[in-house]
Protein backbone atom coordinates (compact mmCIF):
# COMPACT_ATOMS: atom_id res chain seq x y z
CA UNK A 1 0.00 0.00 0.00
CA UNK A 2 1.20 3.25 -1.07
CA UNK A 3 0.67 5.84 1.57
CA UNK A 4 0.60 9.96 0.60
CA UNK A 5 0.37 12.59 3.00
CA UNK A 6 -2.42 10.69 6.05
CA UNK A 7 -4.31 9.24 3.26
CA UNK A 8 -4.13 5.56 2.52
CA UNK A 9 -5.56 3.59 -0.72
CA UNK A 10 -7.60 0.46 -0.68
CA UNK A 11 -8.57 -1.26 -4.07
CA UNK A 12 -10.23 1.60 -6.15
CA UNK A 13 -10.72 3.69 -3.71
CA UNK A 14 -8.36 6.61 -2.35
CA UNK A 15 -9.00 7.79 1.23
CA UNK A 16 -7.44 10.58 2.84
CA UNK A 17 -7.88 14.12 3.08
CA UNK A 18 -8.66 14.77 -0.66
CA UNK A 19 -11.45 14.02 -2.70
CA UNK A 20 -12.20 10.32 -2.78
CA UNK A 21 -12.43 9.03 -6.12
CA UNK A 22 -15.59 6.46 -6.47
CA UNK A 23 -14.87 5.22 -9.37
CA UNK A 24 -11.90 4.72 -11.86
CA UNK A 25 -11.76 6.44 -15.26
CA UNK A 26 -13.96 5.14 -17.56
CA UNK A 27 -12.45 4.02 -20.95
CA UNK A 28 -14.75 5.42 -23.79
CA UNK A 29 -14.99 2.02 -25.62
CA UNK A 30 -16.86 1.15 -22.30
CA UNK A 31 -19.03 3.89 -22.54
CA UNK A 32 -19.95 3.26 -26.51
CA UNK A 33 -20.56 -0.69 -25.41
CA UNK A 34 -23.14 0.83 -22.69
CA UNK A 35 -24.98 3.13 -24.72
CA UNK A 36 -25.38 0.28 -28.01
CA UNK A 37 -26.52 -2.04 -24.74
CA UNK A 38 -28.87 0.10 -23.70
CA UNK A 39 -30.28 0.77 -27.13
CA UNK A 40 -30.02 -3.04 -28.22
CA UNK A 41 -32.21 -3.55 -24.52
CA UNK A 42 -34.67 -1.13 -25.77
CA UNK A 43 -35.02 -2.72 -29.00
CA UNK A 44 -35.46 -6.33 -27.59
CA UNK A 45 -37.72 -4.88 -24.91
CA UNK A 46 -40.12 -3.21 -27.59
CA UNK A 47 -39.76 -6.79 -29.64
CA UNK A 48 -40.94 -8.65 -27.03
CA UNK A 49 -43.71 -6.13 -25.59
CA UNK A 50 -45.07 -6.20 -29.77
CA UNK A 51 -44.54 -10.09 -29.52
CA UNK A 52 -46.76 -10.17 -26.61
CA UNK A 53 -49.59 -7.99 -27.88
CA UNK A 54 -52.08 -10.47 -29.94
CA UNK A 55 -54.40 -8.45 -32.13
CA UNK A 56 -57.66 -10.29 -33.57
CA UNK A 57 -56.58 -10.93 -36.99
CA UNK A 58 -53.48 -12.90 -35.16
CA UNK A 59 -55.95 -15.00 -33.04
CA UNK A 60 -58.15 -15.79 -35.73
CA UNK A 61 -55.51 -17.02 -38.02
CA UNK A 62 -53.43 -18.77 -35.07
CA UNK A 63 -57.09 -20.39 -34.36
CA UNK A 64 -58.35 -21.39 -37.76
CA UNK A 65 -54.42 -22.61 -38.23
CA UNK A 66 -54.76 -24.57 -34.69
CA UNK A 67 -58.31 -25.80 -35.75
CA UNK A 68 -56.97 -27.22 -39.61
CA UNK A 69 -54.16 -29.07 -37.68
CA UNK A 70 -56.31 -30.79 -35.34
CA UNK A 71 -58.48 -32.04 -38.46
CA UNK A 72 -55.79 -33.28 -40.42
CA UNK A 73 -54.38 -34.97 -37.32
CA UNK A 74 -58.07 -36.58 -36.67
CA UNK A 75 -58.61 -37.65 -39.87
CA UNK A 76 -55.07 -39.20 -40.38
CA UNK A 77 -55.65 -41.23 -37.51
CA UNK A 78 -58.86 -42.04 -38.72
CA UNK A 79 -57.41 -43.36 -41.77
CA UNK A 80 -54.25 -45.38 -40.38
CA UNK A 81 -57.38 -47.01 -38.42
CA UNK A 82 -59.21 -47.96 -41.37
CA UNK A 83 -56.47 -49.42 -43.03
CA UNK A 84 -55.18 -51.92 -40.15
CA UNK A 85 -58.60 -53.00 -40.11
CA UNK A 86 -58.60 -53.37 -43.50
CA UNK A 87 -55.13 -55.30 -43.04
CA UNK A 88 -56.68 -57.70 -40.34
CA UNK A 89 -59.77 -58.63 -42.81
CA UNK A 90 -57.98 -59.61 -45.65
CA UNK A 91 -55.49 -61.40 -42.83
CA UNK A 92 -59.00 -63.41 -41.51
CA UNK A 93 -60.10 -63.78 -45.34
CA UNK A 94 -56.85 -65.75 -46.40
CA UNK A 95 -56.78 -67.30 -43.45
CA UNK A 96 -61.00 -68.87 -44.40
CA UNK A 97 -59.41 -69.01 -48.19
CA UNK A 98 -55.96 -71.25 -47.36
CA UNK A 99 -58.68 -73.79 -45.18
CA UNK A 100 -61.18 -73.93 -48.08
CA UNK A 101 -58.74 -74.80 -50.81
CA UNK A 102 -57.27 -77.38 -48.21
CA UNK A 103 -60.97 -78.50 -47.39
CA UNK A 104 -61.56 -78.53 -51.17
CA UNK A 105 -58.52 -80.80 -51.99
CA UNK A 106 -59.15 -83.07 -49.70
CA UNK A 107 -62.70 -83.20 -50.78
CA UNK A 108 -61.65 -83.84 -54.48
CA UNK A 109 -58.77 -86.25 -53.45
CA UNK A 110 -61.41 -89.00 -51.07
CA UNK A 111 -63.57 -88.38 -54.56
CA UNK A 112 -60.71 -89.30 -57.12
CA UNK A 113 -60.28 -92.38 -54.58
CA UNK A 114 -63.97 -92.89 -54.80
CA UNK A 115 -64.75 -94.02 -57.82
CA UNK A 116 -64.02 -97.14 -59.22
CA UNK A 117 -63.42 -96.91 -62.97
CA UNK A 118 -63.76 -100.52 -63.54
CA UNK A 119 -67.57 -100.70 -61.52
CA UNK A 120 -67.94 -97.67 -63.57
CA UNK A 121 -67.59 -99.46 -66.64
CA UNK A 122 -69.01 -103.05 -65.62
CA UNK A 123 -72.49 -100.83 -64.68
CA UNK A 124 -72.19 -99.30 -68.29
CA UNK A 125 -71.81 -102.09 -69.94
CA UNK A 126 -73.97 -104.39 -68.70
CA UNK A 127 -76.74 -102.78 -66.76
CA UNK A 128 -77.02 -100.39 -69.18
CA UNK A 129 -76.19 -102.16 -72.78
CA UNK A 130 -73.76 -99.39 -74.07
CA UNK A 131 -70.62 -100.15 -75.72
CA UNK A 132 -67.55 -98.44 -77.33
CA UNK A 133 -67.79 -96.55 -80.60
CA UNK A 134 -66.17 -98.50 -83.72
CA UNK A 135 -63.74 -96.84 -86.21
CA UNK A 136 -66.29 -96.18 -88.83
CA UNK A 137 -68.82 -94.43 -86.14
CA UNK A 138 -65.81 -92.00 -85.10
CA UNK A 139 -65.88 -89.03 -87.48
CA UNK A 140 -62.54 -86.33 -86.96
CA UNK A 141 -63.00 -82.84 -88.45
CA UNK A 142 -60.58 -80.14 -88.16
CA UNK A 143 -62.27 -76.57 -87.12
CA UNK A 144 -59.73 -73.88 -87.73
CA UNK A 145 -62.34 -71.10 -86.88
CA UNK A 146 -62.28 -71.48 -83.29
CA UNK A 147 -60.54 -73.52 -80.79
CA UNK A 148 -63.93 -73.95 -78.96
CA UNK A 149 -66.47 -76.61 -79.77
CA UNK A 150 -70.26 -75.59 -79.46
CA UNK A 151 -73.05 -78.46 -78.72
CA UNK A 152 -75.28 -77.80 -81.59
CA UNK A 153 -73.55 -76.52 -84.80
CA UNK A 154 -73.48 -78.24 -87.40
CA UNK A 155 -71.13 -80.80 -88.24
CA UNK A 156 -68.94 -79.82 -91.55
CA UNK A 157 -69.36 -82.73 -94.08
CA UNK A 158 -66.21 -84.26 -95.85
Amino acid sequence: MAEKRGSYQTGEYIHGNTVRKLRPEQIPGEVRRRESRRTVDYTVRRNQEKALQMDLPFVVMLTIAAICTLYLCVNYLHVQSSITSRIHNIEKYEKELEILKSENDALETSINTYVDLDYVYDVATQELGMVYANKDQVILYNKTESEYVRQYEDIPKH
